[in-house]
């Protein structure tokens, strides 16, 4: 048989009496060409089917006293992780200063070294434990006329370096590197330090604010209130023996506010289409400067997103996402339910910086835009 004539047996469109029938190359084709095109019909149908669509619905959040958890990892190549303070204000008044818990702070060596992590067992380098551990029963440190700490081991003593810091932040004084400090002259704190301050730090974890207008901030020394006002002590940030100083150039890693999504759910709902906006636009981002006076400012619009699987109820769930179950979530589970659900946020951010100094802003091609004078350096994010 011809090659041209091979598709003439697929011909199998009905024909009039054998006599009278022709099986042609054309009709084979034709057969053929159907198959193929049912067959993707089918397929796409089946495939269909299967997706995972995710509809949008818009209400408004009626929620009260609820709480929410942020969740960042950012890195400080230039600044040693003993100057760093996280601290959390709302408008509701809560302020959370010095924050510690859920919080790690990890020390970096300096970039020349490739800024590897620095063993675990090195980042205590005054460790409370055994810096008071060879005290005598008896011994009271003095504070030096600051108020004892409310949360000192032993109730009216400031027996460690720490303690001291603690008494005369919560005085409103500023600290400085401990000279005649007997606890720091002791524990050996302005030596730690200089011994850090090449050091780049990476701060990690998770925070727990309440859902209301706030900010929270990274910025050097120790915080503390002066009337009303919230300043840091900035003597060791300022007075360092680094060339060009320390800086604030940072890279986030990643930010998100509320929980992720399961992987499971993320691998069903694939990485096209609807799902590409619930993707947290700070994350691998970085900003650069050379000036130890500079902050970098966010500006976060935060939305929140609950992802509830097919077949949800409402009423049999809402005990899962009860006030009193909510608060007592083990940080990084708050927001997730034992139904599948998921509470979380959304946002959107603008970002802001300037120099402390003040200025115009030709470095940004914006020589109309002037600067105030003044402010504390560091990362700070309003929400």
């Amino acid at each position: 048989m011809p090659a041209k004539s091979r598709f003439t047996r697929f011909d199998a469109f009905t024909k009039t009496v054998e006599d009278a029938r022709v099986r042609t190359t054309s009709g084979g084709i034709v057969t053929v060409t159907s198959l193929l095109i049912i067959l993707y019909l089918v397929f796409g149908e089946w495939a269909d089917y299967r997706r995972i669509e995710v509809h949008p619905e818009l209400i408004v959040d009626k929620s009260r006293g609820e709480r929410m958890e942020i969740h960042l990892n950012v890195s400080f190549p230039r600044i040693p992780c003993e100057l760093l303070t996280l601290d959390v204000m709302d408008v509701s008044g809560e302020q959370q200063m010095g924050i510690l818990h859920g919080v790690n702070k990890v020390r970096l060596a300096p970039v020349a070294e490739g800024g590897r992590v620095i063993d675990i067992k090195a980042l205590d380098l005054h460790s409370e434990d055994e810096i008071a551990s060879h005290l005598a029963p008896e011994y009271c440190g003095s504070c030096y006329s600051a108020p004892p700490p409310s949360n000192a081991r032993k109730p009216g003593c400031c027996n460690t370096c720490a303690e001291v810091r603690d008494a005369y932040a919560a005085a409103s004084w500023a600290f400085g590197r401990g000279e005649n400090v007997e606890q720091c002259e002791r524990e050996g704190y302005a030596e730690n330090l200089d011994a850090q301050r090449r050091e780049g730090c990476r701060i990690e974890g998770g925070i727990r604010v309440n859902k209301v207008v706030g900010n929270f901030h990274i910025a050097p020394g120790r915080s503390f209130s002066n009337g009303n006002m919230h300043v840091h002590d900035l003597n060791n940030y300022f007075e360092t023996p680094v060339d060009g100083g320390h800086t604030f150039t940072h890279r986030l890693h990643s930010l998100s506010f509320g929980p992720q999504l399961p992987e499971s759910a993320q691998k069903q709902l694939g990485s096209s289409g609807w799902t590409n906006h619930h993707l947290n636009p700070l994350d691998d981002t970085s900003q650069d400067t050379d000036e130890p006076a500079y902050n970098f400012m966010y500006f976060v619009k935060v939305v929140s997103t609950a992802y509830l699987p097919l077949g949800w109820d409402q009423n049999r769930a809402s005990s899962g996402f009860s006030s009193a179950a909510k608060e007592f979530a083990n940080l990084g589970e708050y927001g997730s339910g034992e139904d599948g659900s998921v509470e979380t946020h959304q946002y959107s951010v603008t970002s802001h910086k300037r120099s402390l100094d003040g200025g115009d802003d030709s470095g940004e091609g914006h020589k109309e835009r002037m600067h105030a004078r003044g402010g504390i350096p560091g990362v700070f994010f309003s929400y």
